[in-house]
């Protein structure tokens, strides 16, 4: 249990948290990996080399030192964090070589300010922190045990169909090797895949499931990253891309998540997306559709062109089959043999501002899902327009928080 001095001490560490969190994490990371390299097999190493899990590390701590006087504040980022963990396998053993070498790092970067009072409230907080995630992790493998068709840890899945949706998409579809059945999930989950690389390091990645419940396979939709100035390739997505077949086993973890729509509901629901960001939209738009074919479905989209462009053609048929669906997409850039009405609607950027203004959407619920800065100007432009942000969920690829 945290004193009020040892909360007042954690406090007072926001500044420079603020300042050097970047310094902390890399520190923290180093020592781990290096005390613990099996972990490397659990860690998405590509963003460890971006400094992207760094960041979010940072900005974690720092977000829970500004709230420890009341961390039920961060209880739905904690929610996405316990999710993510549970999809990897991150278990309670894992967390006292974590607190070891969290504060190991506070001690050295901090230097001479490190006095054991300050060691000892850090080490109370992260103990408070790590009872929150073990307890909301362990509900979830109970949970994911006790489903119907439900596993804890991994199950391998046999790829049985793969198909390319643009120069840079592929889907593939699962089926469990087990013969057994598909786990019960909620439209806009994602699960982690597993896989061993070349070096015999195993490769963890996060991927929406694409395709609605109820099906006869689970689906995910990836995206290869390709290597650009400051990012190196996507390590699992070129393994996914190049070298996987039909017939190939992945290992995949439960479904977890919470960016999922609302079905006992029957308001309208607006789903924004940009480039990959429209894998999750599709079992949401699929599954309301099926559940609920009366419910008005606006599925707005933007990408880059035509040959970046995923799932164009299963757009526009399900709204020409369904009347209470409206579809819009959105190119960057027009090139030569796009048809205005049959690839593509708009020219240039999405504005959700429009959407937000229609007097039909009043009562609707947002979802926006795509590259970091899309989300931010989507969302921005919906608040500017008077939608409560209560009413906007988003979906960020890549690190979460922790």
């Amino acid at each position: 249990m945290l004193s009020p001095n040892q909360r007042d001490i954690v406090t007072a560490c926001v500044p420079a948290l603020r300042a050097h969190g970047q310094v902390l994490t890399r520190n923290f990371y180093d020592r781990l990996f290096t005390a613990h390299p099996a972990l490397r097999n659990v860690f998405n190493m590509s963003h460890q080399a971006t400094g992207e899990q760094q960041q979010a590390l940072a900005m974690a701590v720092l977000a829970y030192a500004q709230n420890i006087n009341d961390p039920s504040v961060l209880g739905g980022a904690l929610g996405v964090i316990a999710a993510k963990h549970a999809s990897m396998g991150i278990r309670a053993e894992h967390y006292p070589l974590v607190g070891t070498h969290l504060l190991a790092a506070i001690e050295e970067v901090m230097g001479e300010a490190a006095t054991q009072e300050l060691l000892d409230a850090w080490a109370a907080a992260y103990d408070q922190l790590a009872a929150l995630l073990i307890d909301a992790e362990s509900t979830l493998y109970r949970e994911a045990a006790a489903a119907p068709g439900g596993w804890s840890g991994w199950r391998p899945f046999r790829a049985t169909r793969l198909e390319r949706e643009s120069a840079t998409i592929l889907s593939i579809y699962l089926q469990p090797t087990d013969g057994g059945p598909l786990p019960p999930f909620k439209p806009g989950q994602f699960v982690s895949v597993r896989r061993i690389d070349e070096s015999g390091m195993a490769q963890v990645r996060q991927y929406s499931l694409s395709d609605a419940p109820g099906r006869s396979h689970l689906r995910i939709t990836v995206k290869r990253e390709d290597a650009l100035t400051d990012a190196p390739a996507g390590i699992m997505s070129n393994i996914l891309h190049e070298v996987t077949f039909t017939d190939d086993i992945l290992e995949l973890s439960f479904p977890q998540g919470d960016f999922t729509a609302d079905t006992s509901v029957s308001t309208p629901i607006v789903l924004l997306s940009a480039g990959v960001g429209i894998t999750p939209m599709l079992g949401i738009a699929e599954h309301v559709l099926d559940t609920q074919p009366e419910r008005r479905v606006y599925f707005y989209h933007a990408t880059r062109d035509r040959h970046s462009h995923a799932m164009g053609s299963w757009l526009r048929a399900k709204a020409m089959a369904h009347g209470s669906l409206r579809a819009r997409i959105f190119y960057e850039a027009v090139t030569e043999g796009d048809v205005q009405g049959v690839h593509y609607d708009e020219e240039g950027r999405m504005d959700a501002k429009l959407l937000g203004r229609l007097p039909e959407l009043a009562d609707a619920d947002y979802y926006v899902c795509g590259p970091r800065g899309f989300m931010a100007a989507q969302i921005q432009a919906l608040k500017g327009v008077g939608v409560d942000a209560r009413r906007i969920q988003a979906e960020v690829f890549g690190s979460t928080l922790a």
